[in-house]
């Protein structure tokens, strides 16, 4: 049941991209409300398959890294959908879908085998700082892809060059705001799950290096941007250009740590 779930909601988010994509293939319209429907199944097989294992288990489990892989994805779908809903295009699914599909793919190959989690208030306090953090890290990719897509559509425009990719990908002012809302979102996200990963930390006597610094790196990188656009005053294109590169360096820290680490123990 929760494999078979995981690969519907997989299909779908692959399907979505696919159908964000068609003006690509053919002069036609974006298919908003395909792409919207799609990916609200893609969300609704994928609640199901958490819900599975929280009812297995008798707790949802966040930690672990096939679970913690599921639950992202999770998250991220459920973010690129309301930026959807709201903004009324789709191009952040070609880039953003693929994104929650690839944790999801790699988390049912590998098994959703949670490790235990503690019980009573620590494991609320543990829940919390995971919960938090996922948001953040969804909304921190959303700006991302908002601000890669941004780039993209500046310089088919500077280029003149009005074809397939000009109508499919929303405004400038469109993706300046998605990138706006979705940094200052991802920075709060972050702000709560790292105070209470601290905090935790200090209070059980769990501390987990490589995990702090990739936390702190994370959160370093989008109160960047927030900070940027809210104090400093950054333009759309400093903006975009930031997200997209702080986020593929937080992303290439994640990676080199799992692989130093050898994929054991129970890194974010």
């Amino acid at each position: 049941m929760i494999a078979t779930a995981h690969a519907i909601a997989i299909t779908c988010y692959v399907g979505a991209a696919a159908l964000a994509a068609a003006p690509f293939a053919r002069p036609v319209k974006a298919p908003v409300r395909a792409v919207c429907v799609v990916l609200a199944l893609g969300v609704a097989s994928h609640l199901a398959a958490l819900a599975a294992l929280a009812g297995e288990l008798g707790y949802l489990p966040l930690t672990g890294f096939a679970p913690a892989l599921s639950f992202a994805g999770f998250v991220l779908a459920v973010t690129l959908l309301v930026a959807e809903l709201v903004a009324r295009e789709v191009s952040l699914a070609l880039v953003a879908a693929p994104l929650a599909a690839l944790p999801t793919t790699i988390a049912n190959i590998i098994g959703v085998r949670p490790l235990a989690d503690a019980e009573g208030t620590q494991g609320v306090w543990l829940v919390s700082h995971s919960l938090l953090s996922f948001i953040g890290i969804a909304a921190f990719a959303t700006a991302a892809a908002a601000g890669a897509m941004y780039l993209l559509q500046r310089r088919e425009l500077k280029a003149r060059r009005f074809g397939a990719l000009f109508r499919i990908v929303p405004p400038l002012a469109t993706l300046d705001r998605v990138n706006h809302v979705a940094a200052l979102a991802g920075w709060l996200g972050l702000t709560l799950g790292v105070v209470l990963a601290v905090s935790y930390s200090i209070a059980y006597r769990r501390f987990d290096l490589p995990q702090v610094i990739w936390g702190l790196a994370a959160w370093i990188a989008v109160s960047a941007i927030a900070l940027g656009r809210v104090v400093a005053g950054w333009q759309a294109r400093r903006a975009a250009l930031v997200s997209s590169i702080g986020f593929a360096i937080v992303v290439a820290m994640y990676v080199a740590f799992r692989v130093a680490s050898g994929g054991t123990g129970q890194f974010l």
